[in-house]
């Protein structure tokens, strides 16, 4: 073990341009302009608006400042990671769960046969089961066989129709967690706190390692949504955080930087533009 060995943090805006390339722009007001260019013996160089790097070459794009490309940088684009994440969870649960559905729909269409099979096959495996002793009358998994096999063509429809409906809230939360949209915030917190005593419940029947792993990743992302993007006013709630996203913004640093330069009786006169992304924002 080595000490005194200090890990360097991730920068998670290099990592990202570094994997999807920087994001240059020039804008048209030349007090701006100025800030997030430089000439170099090579030519024109832009300022990257995620990461800082200056990149040598034309800008993608240009145009008024307030009509820059919106690009989270720092803690926005590490909790846009995670958010991610747990999107692709929730797709692949619901994938999962809509796969299910199909399943069922096709064991009642054939639900006679299969129950046939089972009674038949049943007694064929019963001595293997007693040389490697094991109880096939207690077993959980034979039982919840014998109950889905047995259980009428009524019931098998409501259950392949609530798992569509599961599969398809768990598809609804993953997209609004992708696009990062505050709504897909809010519908992952409540529908995954909805399940959380669900889970809790089956515990007290039977604890295994995955149910405790849901139970945990479940708990533990709706505690980080709620604080990392300040939902339900916590932390300021929702102008805390439209204001955090204003200060990580680089191009909105250089309107403030330039906008405090110019002598308060100037601003007066000839106020410099403001950058407003988000309604009801201060």
């Amino acid at each position: 073990m080595i000490h005194g060995c200090n890990v360097p943090d991730v920068d998670w805006n290099l990592r990202t341009c570094g994997r999807h390339g920087h994001v240059t722009y020039a804008p048209t007001e030349e007090a701006f302009r100025v800030r997030l260019h430089t000439a170099t013996p090579l030519g024109d160089a832009w300022r990257c608006l995620r990461c800082g790097t200056y990149v040598l070459g034309r800008p993608k794009s240009s145009g008024p400042a307030e009509d820059a490309p919106i690009v989270l940088r720092g803690r926005e684009l590490r909790d846009a990671v995670v958010l991610r994440l747990l999107a692709l969870e929730r797709f692949a649960k619901g994938a999962l769960v809509l796969l299910a559905a199909y399943g069922v729909f096709r064991f009642r269409a054939r639900q006679d046969a299969v129950q046939r099979a089972f009674n038949e096959d049943l007694p064929l495996i019963r001595p293997l089961a007693e040389k490697l002793h094991y109880n096939l009358e207690r077993s959980s998994i034979v039982h919840t066989l014998r109950t889905v096999i047995e259980a009428n063509s009524r019931t098998l429809l409501w259950v392949a129709l609530g798992l569509i409906l599961y599969g398809s809230l768990q598809i609804l939360e993953g997209t609004g967690l992708w696009l990062l949209k505050r709504w897909g915030e809010y519908f992952a917190v409540v529908a995954t706190s909805l399940f959380i005593p669900i889970e809790i419940y089956e515990l007290t029947e039977r604890v295994t390692w995955i149910r405790v792993g849901a139970l945990i990743i479940n708990i533990a992302a709706v505690v980080y949504i709620v604080v990392a993007k300040r939902l339900f006013g916590v932390r300021g709630g929702r102008a805390a955080h439209d204001a955090e996203r204003h200060e990580t913004s680089l191009l909105e640093v250089e309107v403030a930087a330039e906008q405090a330069a110019v002598p308060s009786r100037l601003r007066t006169a000839h106020p410099a533009p403001t950058i407003s992304r988000y309604p009801g924002s201060p």
